[in-house]
């Protein structure tokens, strides 16, 4: 199997990056997601779309984001 896969990820690497990141989309949804944690993760989702949408939340860049988390989570 390891050479099977190293040959795989090799030819998957001579493709443009548009047909990688198709192919990453069918392996991901080929995965045996849970259908609740699916809803629960959309639910959110939609939750903080509304919330930016009307106001009383404001976006934060990701590089700031990971900035804060890292502050908070130091020892």
């Amino acid at each position: 199997m390891p050479d099977t896969l190293e040959a795989l990820e090799a030819e998957a690497m001579k493709l443009s990056p548009a047909d990688r990141r198709r192919l990453l989309e069918r392996l991901v949804a080929s995965l045996d997601l849970d259908p609740a944690v699916e809803h629960a993760w959309d639910a959110v989702a939609d939750q903080r779309e509304r919330e930016l949408a009307c106001g009383t939340t404001v976006a934060v860049a990701g590089p700031e984001a990971i900035a804060r988390l890292r502050a908070r989570l130091a020892p």
